[in-house]
């Protein structure tokens, strides 16, 4: 049977395992777990186990297998090969070497067997191996290579529990094997595999790459120049060189790098000649992919520069990219993080034809990336990659592998303790007792800050609507507001219904309007980033506005994202009224207009801003398109007053004669902050006495109607009759 190759999915590459349809395995004659000999072009073969593919394969004529059997097949993805069931024995014994740097003391054959496990094998075969971390061999990444040197009985087996593992040195001596014998895995570093959350980023790269190079002939069919450029630009860690290499792994090219500072030079027309010659030889070397990383340090905007040399590297570069003889056979991979620094005259058709955004993953991605960075790492049953994607807002792929890798270093360090350091060599039951748990991932999460948002970010909070007393008006419209396009999406575009741009808290000082909008970013699962007035103002012209601009700009990379302006009136006052020549706070003010309801949408991306003065906003601020809807804080009622108690007095040791009830009718008049400095106020007049007096058992310390009486008498109310008159008109006026 002839099928198309494509990449695993979700599965451990390394494995051996090739996913196909039911339905071809049916006409094959093969089982789960039976094994195919799959051969590809030039006389590659290999031979994989079978496990059935998801129902979005089925009938599609797909065989899913990762990168290693992929090379020994000598295929590539959309390649056709031939599926024929295989014969495999069981391995009665199999002998192996290791590489000559790994020096663990002690046997290890049950690793060996673990990891080799249900794998088809055969002699000269060159497997990668996992051990612990990868962190005792000087190989690069967690894989060290495995040669089978021998096998009993001939021809390919499988390897099973019984299987005898042989090593090419005696047990209680450091593996180790003549310099050579092991070799290098002869396989791709980098694979399609290793690549997660950027499926349809990886699509569009491999249709501009892969095609020109392989098929060239479908180009010169439809008359039109293949692709000669692409440009990969997004935030710092997203993937954008991984995703160049694995490219020119795939597809066996020739691959050219330039680096910025390694072309530089200070003599005259010695840079653009080491550019000529880069080209130079990838053309000699086609296919070949020249690969450009971080463009904008070569290819500067010109009229920004004021030297000499950056003008002509980018001139020679633009003659190059316009000479290219073989077109389609060499293509220029360029990345950047600054795009908008990049020579306008790169960015036009012809040169990089095709701009691809690589940008923040969403929450599967970020499951997807944590599962790849967590291969070859002996996982705790506890640890739950889900949950910790779920908590993850605006990491990057390069954040998260950080996570695995400090993770790891949690779990060393919890075993340093058994280790000789001094030691050649490591002993192998130390290597098998190391394991990951829940506990060295969170402590690893604790020391990441999210690369996305280093500059604006605030972490998502942890307040839920449990921790709101009253407000319940409030709430409901907050959640439809915020959390509901988020969940219902397609119920919103069924009718049409374009979710609200922003809304208004507005309410006397206390009532709970901050909290209200952590609890609703909490609750909607989004990035929140929090903006004070002040720190947006600078003495520079156009600096204030800027960072408007580079806060929206951030809030829609990392969306779905709520944008939080405490107490706007401070940065968003009406104009015509400032004081001085600068109009810093009317430039601001146009900013946000022209960002809330300019020509670029916000898409997933919320804006809540609170005042206790909302008569000093600026009116086009408060039309509907922009701060549309306006939701009233008012001072808590009974009820709402109880709840804020049980809120903050439940989890606090209340003593037999503490009355809830009565507390709420004594403080009529009182906002949420206030009954909160209350209860706060009354535990320290209880540890007050306890330290004052005897201090005898701690557990025997109660806070007493009596505390609350004396704290109420120290805590009046915080809003007071101008206030709330004060808050009334400036509604009034809003909604007019």
């Amino acid at each position: 049977m002839y099928l198309t190759v494509k990449q695993l999915k979700n599965r451990e590459p390394g494995s051996g395992m090739a996913v196909i349809d039911r339905s071809a395995m049916g006409e094959l004659g093969v089982n789960s777990g039976d094994f195919v000999t799959i051969e590809g072009q030039d006389d590659g073969q290999t031979v994989a186990r079978v496990w059935p593919s998801d129902r979005a394969d089925a009938g599609r004529g797909l065989i899913r297998i990762d990168g290693q059997l992929r090379h020994e097949a000598n295929v590539s993805i959309d390649d056709r090969v031939s599926v024929e069931p295989a014969e495999v024995t069981p391995a009665d014994s199999i002998t192996v070497a290791l590489p000559e740097n790994l020096r663990i003391r002690g046997n290890i054959d049950s690793l060996i067997r673990d990891t080799l496990v249900d794998q088809a094998l055969m002699t000269g075969q060159t497997v990668a191996l996992s051990i612990g971390f990868g962190l005792f061999s000087s190989q690069s990444g967690r894989r060290i290579p495995l040669q089978i040197v021998d096998t009993e009985p001939t021809g390919t087996v499988v390897v099973q529990n019984a299987t005898e593992i042989h090593t090419t040195a005696d047990g209680g001596e450091p593996v180790t094997t003549p310099a050579g014998d092991a070799g290098d895995i002869d396989a791709p570093t980098v694979t399609y595999e290793d690549i997660g959350g950027l499926d349809d980023e990886l699509e569009r790269v491999r249709e501009m790459i892969e095609l020109p190079m392989r098929h060239p002939e479908l180009f010169h069919t439809l008359g039109i120049e293949p692709p000669k450029g692409v440009l990969l630009h997004g935030p710092p860690g997203t993937g954008k060189t991984l995703m160049a290499k694995a490219v020119a792994n795939e597809i066996d090219a020739h691959f050219q790098t330039i680096s910025g500072p390694e072309i530089m030079s200070k003599y005259y027309g010695e840079s653009e000649e080491q550019l000529r010659e880069v080209f130079e030889e990838a053309e000699e070397n086609a296919p070949a992919i020249v690969f450009i990383d971080e463009l904008d340090s070569i290819a500067p905007k010109r009229k920004d520069v004021s030297g000499d040399v950056e003008r002509r590297v980018v001139a020679q570069l633009l003659s190059l990219m316009d000479g290219l003889e073989e077109r389609g056979r060499l293509t220029v991979i360029a990345t950047t993080n600054r795009v908008d620094a990049v020579d306008p005259a790169l960015r036009r058709p012809g040169r990089f034809d095709r701009e691809i955004e690589i940008s923040v993953p969403d929450r599967d991605g970020r499951e997807e990336i944590l599962q790849i960075h967590t291969r070859g790492m002996p996982l705790a049953d506890d640890v739950d990659l889900g949950q910790y994607a779920d908590n993850t807002h605006g990491f990057v792929g390069a954040d998260l592998e950080s996570l695995a890798k400090e993770s790891a270093m949690g779990a060393l360090r919890r075993i340093r303790p058994e280790l000789d350091l001094d030691a050649d060599t490591i002993d192998a039951d130390v290597l098998e007792s190391i394991e990951v748990v829940d506990d060295d991932v969170k402590t690893a999460l604790k020391g990441i800050e999210p690369s996305a948002l280093r500059e604006v970010f605030v972490e998502v909070p942890d307040v839920s609507w449990d921790d709101v007393g009253g407000l319940e008006g409030a709430k409901e419209r907050l959640q439809e507001t915020v959390q509901w396009p988020l969940e219902y999406a397609d119920a919103y575009e069924r009718v049409g219904l374009d979710p609200v741009k922003g809304v208004l808290l507005y309410g006397p000082p206390g009532t709970g309007k901050t909290l209200l909008a952590k609890a609703v970013a909490n609750e909607a699962q989004s990035n929140f980033i929090s903006i004070k007035g002040p720190e947006l103002f600078n003495k520079y012209v156009g600096e204030s506005e800027k960072g408007v601009r580079e806060v929206f700009s951030k809030a829609r990379e990392n969306a779905p994202t709520v944008i939080f302006f405490d107490e706007i009136d401070a940065i968003a006052a009406e104009r015509g009224h400032g004081v001085g020549d600068s109009q810093v706070g009317e430039r601001v003010v146009s900013q946000l207009l022209t960002e809330l309801d300019g020509l670029e949408e916000l898409e997933d991306v919320v804006v809540i801003a609170t005042t206790n003065r909302p008569d000093l906003i600026d009116e086009a601020l408060l039309r509907p398109g922009r701060l549309d809807r306006h939701v009233s804080v008012s001072e808590p009622d009974a009820e709402g007053r109880r709840e804020i108690f049980e809120i903050h007095a439940g989890e606090r040791p209340l003593g037999d004669d503490v009355d809830l009830d009565e507390l709420t009718d004594r403080t009529e008049g009182y906002v949420g902050a206030d009954i909160e400095a209350i209860c706060r106020e009354a535990a320290t007049i209880a540890v007050r006495e306890y330290v004052r007096g005897a201090q005898g058992d701690v557990d025997a310390i109660e806070l007493e109607m009596a505390h609350f009486e004396a704290a109420m008498a120290e805590i009046d109310s915080s809003t007071s009759d101008r206030q709330i008159g004060s808050v009334e008109s400036g509604s009034a006026s809003a909604d007019d």
